[in-house]
């Protein structure tokens, strides 16, 4: 049996695994392969989203692995076009269909969409559903402080998560201190950077994974675990998606975290979400 990651209480009372596989771009008997893949490895967190089109083949992978519904922790998104009371219930509905299961773990709003002026009651609409025994919980994605303040402001709704592009690389200090003073769980997609290799290479991060006896990127994941954040790297490789859940026996000193941290560049590499969204 593999080593399962420890959880996280959100503040609706879900537990969530602290590391999980995201599954954009894959899609079709690919995702279905790399879901399965990831389930054998020990993940119990998988997250996907209406725009990924891949939600049948995560439902039909978890179904597949013969692992109880119960024990996997789904997490999936919807688009602009339901940003309303009635419209987030139906993307619910259509996701359960797509996933072929009877609840979500976790339903997130993607992106803020400020130009429609409508994310206010996507997250009235998750609130029904929650009430409604529908979902375990709540949350946002790409909301930056301000949208998040906006919610709280005129709904009293707070979300149990907001996921946001997070590395070394942009530490979103901003948004985890406003995440931290409302409970809120940051969960880190992109964790190991945008694209390409430039962090895994990065002479910081090689010479304490040196140091460590691990790779870059455990290192790198072992950083997000220890701020108290999700994260959820994405993989088809089936190295390296056992090679990103074996992070749990070492641990990086407080001298470590603050080297990693200090590569940070700001907020320059992420995608602004007053402007940019689906």
């Amino acid at each position: 049996m593999p080593e399962l990651a420890p959880t996280l209480q959100l503040r609706n009372g879900a537990d969530i695994p602290v590391l999980g596989l995201g599954t954009s771009p894959l899609q079709g008997a690919e995702s279905a392969t790399q879901v399965r893949t990831a389930l054998e490895a020990g993940y119990r967190l998988i997250d996907t989203a209406e725009n990924y089109r891949n939600e049948d083949a995560v439902g039909q992978a978890i179904r597949d692995s013969g692992i109880d519904r119960s024990e996997v922790f789904i997490t999936t998104k919807f688009n602009r076009r339901w940003h309303n009371v009635d419209g987030v219930r139906q993307a619910y509905q259509a996701s359960l269909e797509r996933l072929g299961v009877d609840y979500i773990d976790l339903l997130l709003v993607h992106w803020p969409n400020p130009d429609q002026d409508r994310y206010v009651d996507a997250l009235r609409g998750l609130q029904s559903i929650l009430d409604s025994d529908g979902l375990r919980a709540i949350g946002t994605s790409n909301f930056k402080p301000a949208h998040l303040k906006r919610v709280l402001d005129e709904t009293g709704i707070t979300p149990d998560v907001n996921q946001i592009q997070l590395s070394p690389y942009s530490t979103r200090n901003a948004s985890r201190a406003y995440h931290a003073a409302h409970d809120i769980v940051t969960e880190s997609y992109s964790p190991l950077g945008a694209s390409g290799d430039e962090l895994r290479n990065d002479p910081v991060i090689t010479r304490i994974a040196k140091d460590h006896g691990k790779s870059a990127t455990q290192v790198v994941l072992r950083w997000h675990i220890q701020l108290g954040l999700v994260a959820i790297p994405r993989s088809g490789n089936p190295g390296r998606i056992a090679e990103n859940i074996d992070i749990f026996d070492f641990e990086l000193s407080e001298q470590e975290m603050d080297t990693i941290s200090g590569l940070d560049r700001g907020e320059t590499v992420v995608a602004d979400s007053d402007v940019v969204g689906h």
